[in-house]
């Protein structure tokens, strides 16, 4: 998987550039930057190729992403539920506040997510 970064579009011109880059112990990805309307299509790229990584469970670090929008949580539960359609998993690491607080506010739209404790 190659990084895939995007900078500020046309948003509000003040987000942290979305990267995804491999992770070397495990099957997934690390995310870091904000995933909001100017990064939504990295985040889709990333997405997608993090779904179609093979392994029972595919993990995707969240330690280095700021903040996640509702649209963002949105996509995570998509692929979350795509994967689960196929037997598999994917499972969150150290998501941010923002995504928390979505799931909190939103739990049984959110039920398709899964974070490691």
């Amino acid at each position: 998987m190659t990084s895939l970064p995007t900078g500020a579009g046309a948003g509000t011109g003040a987000t942290t550039p979305l990267t995804a880059l491999p992770m070397q112990d495990r099957p997934g990805a690390r995310l870091s930057g904000s995933c909001d309307l100017d990064t939504r299509h990295a985040l889709s790229a990333a997405l997608g190729v993090v779904t179609g990584i093979p392994g029972a469970v595919v993990h995707l670090d969240l330690s280095a992403v700021a903040f996640l929008d509702t649209a963002a949580v949105a996509a995570l539960v998509q692929a979350s539920a795509a994967l689960k359609g196929e037997g598999r998993r994917l499972l969150l690491h150290d998501p941010p506040y923002s995504l928390r607080k979505v799931v909190e506010m939103f739990p049984d739209e959110c039920a398709a997510l899964e974070v490691a404790a």
